[in-house]
């Protein structure tokens, strides 16, 4: 049976398809969840031995490595002096390609029926080290269903359902709620099912007080209806939908501007009325509804999740090869988080677009017939911003 599949991108994530057995025909209990206590086992909700393809060391990896605390502070800042190498993890995804054909996109397509399930899998990254450090748990299990959810939506799906795992070294019942509740509140931004999660206990793995999360969203699309960026063509726009700020990534560079600033997560973010910890901390925008409205009208041929990488690496990702793109300056709002960090990090241009969203959580490439619609109706309920558009050539170019 073909097998189409899409994944991996320079956060190092990676969607691969596998054979799995077909459910059963009793309806799953929803949000059934078990207790790891230093010993590892999964959760079943059919009935049915899930095909065991990974142990815990296989999950998506952000790379972190120990940084020099000897760099000059007036040199500029970068990603990979953060402890982050998007090349590094570039690479990896290549190897692995090797191994396993047919990786490169945001989700990973199973064929059933007349349909494709589209699975995806994410973290929340050092983002975590800010919500131990402000006491902010409540919003961040909606970062985590959003970091699945949005790259799902990619492929024009609708999610489905969403699994969860939590691990600590000791259990803290009422700061796991929290946790949990704001997976809860982002599974019904997304409508979709929180179907199981997992509780893993492991004493000395973790500092008191932390803990770690990884998420998985399964969502369906029709094999006639699938957004896979084959019609794209030179002339088509991309229209941006703005973002709530940094979320979900970079957040390693972010600690380190922040240490060099001299400022703590209390102070203001200059020019704002909210302190930095409440910047940095602002959840991830859920686009499922807004996006499955859009794609329900026609005329969207391809959608970019703007996570690691930015606008650089993550929108040529849903192109033809030949065809690149060109984005206007200045044509959307940058939030002021951003020019706070580029400011305080010394940042180029360059880094912080390969690094950051800038504003922009999700970039669609449509027809022009379709721009104007969106455009036009983004007056209303939401902003979109025509930020640029396809042309022929490879790559990404600022004007």
């Amino acid at each position: 049976m073909p097998i189409t599949a899409f994944g991996a991108n320079t956060e190092l994530s990676r969607c691969f398809s596998g054979l799995i057995r077909p459910p059963s025909d009793q309806n799953p209990t929803p949000i059934q969840r078990s207790t790891r206590i230093n010993c590892a086992f999964d959760r079943v909700f059919n009935g049915s031995r899930p095909l065991r393809q990974s142990t815990r060391n296989h999950r998506r990896r952000v790379l972190s490595a120990s940084t020099k605390n000897s760099a000059n502070e007036s040199e500029s800042l970068t990603y990979k002096e953060a402890g982050v190498d998007i090349d590094a993890g570039s690479e990896l995804v290549r190897r692995i390609a090797k191994m396993a054909p047919g990786i490169g996109g945001f989700g990973g397509l199973f064929p059933l029926g007349d349909s494709y399930l589209v699975a995806g899998t994410d973290g929340v990254g050092t983002k975590l080290k800010l919500a131990f450090d402000t006491g902010i748990h409540e919003t961040i299990g909606i970062d985590l269903v959003a970091m699945s959810v949005n790259d799902i939506i990619t492929s024009g799906a609708k999610p489905l359902f969403f699994l969860d795992y939590f691990a600590t070294s000791h259990l803290d019942v009422d700061l796991a709620e929290k946790v949990i509740k704001g997976i809860v509140d982002g599974c019904q931004q997304s409508d979709c099912a929180l179907l199981g999660g997992e509780t893993a206990e492991m004493p000395d793995f973790y500092e008191d007080g932390e803990y770690d999360l990884s998420g998985f969203a399964v969502g369906i699309v029709k094999k006639d209806s699938v957004i896979d960026g084959r019609d794209i063509a030179a002339g088509d726009v991309l229209i941006g939908l703005p973002s709530s700020g940094v979320h979900s990534n970079g957040f390693s560079l972010v600690r380190r501007v922040l240490t060099r600033s001299g400022l703590s997560l209390e102070h203001k973010l200059p020019g704002e009325d909210v302190t930095l910890g409440e910047a940095l901390m602002a959840p991830t925008v859920i686009y499922v509804k807004q996006v499955l409205d859009l794609i329900s009208k026609g005329g969207i041929k391809g959608i970019a999740h703007i996570t690691g990488g930015g606008f650089t690496d993550n929108i040529p990702r849903v192109f033809p090869k030949g065809l690149g793109a060109v984005i206007h300056n200045n044509s959307w709002e940058v939030p002021s988080v951003f020019k706070w960090i580029q400011e305080a990090g010394r940042i180029e241009d360059a880094e912080m677009r390969r690094t950051f969203n800038m504003g922009i959580g999700m970039v669609l490439v449509v027809s022009k017939g379709a721009s104007y619609r969106i455009l036009e109706s983004g007056n209303g309920a939401y902003k979109a911003y025509r930020i640029g558009e396809v042309v022929s050539g490879e790559g990404v170019s600022y004007h």
